[in-house]
């Protein structure tokens, strides 16, 4: 079991984050460190991270949430999607591949609707389609939303 500690991110650690999101193959755009709440461990090197990134207006995304893979299955995504959930407003909205809904459904998310979903997510869910054609992936987007 890893020993690390969950804090705001530093900029100093802007490269680790990008990095970190990189290895873990999930959307690369829009990452400040700013927003970043960050798992480090005892050497001070990132382990896990997660954001909250705006979307204008009160639309917020639970987003960038990644943990190194020798780091998994010790509850950091756990803690560091917490932390973020107790500093946010409702509603939240996040995106994810279709076999990890469940997951986001423990912390209380809920599938949506496409009519549902501001505009920002049915662009993106449309985009994630198109693009599904070329891929012949199985594999479904998930919009869902926190209240």
């Amino acid at each position: 079991m890893t020993n690390y500690a969950l804090r705001p991110a530093l900029e100093s650690e802007s490269a680790q984050i990008k990095a970190l999101i990189n290895l873990v193959e999930i959307n690369s755009m829009g990452l400040d460190w700013k927003r970043f709440i960050v798992a480090v461990n005892d050497s001070g090197r990132v382990i896990g991270c997660g954001q909250i990134k705006p979307h204008g207006g009160d639309i917020q995304e639970l987003a960038s949430i990644g943990v190194l893979p020798e780091h998994r299955r010790q509850g950091i995504a756990r803690a560091v999607i917490e932390m973020l959930l107790r500093e946010s407003t409702r509603p939240l909205y996040l995106m994810c591949i279709a076999h990890n809904g469940p997951m986001y459904e423990k912390f209380g998310f809920k599938l949506i609707d496409v009519d549902d979903m501001p505009r920002y997510f049915r662009r993106i869910r449309k985009l994630f389609d198109v693009a599904d054609v070329f891929r012949k992936s199985d594999e479904d987007l998930w919009i869902m939303k926190l209240e």
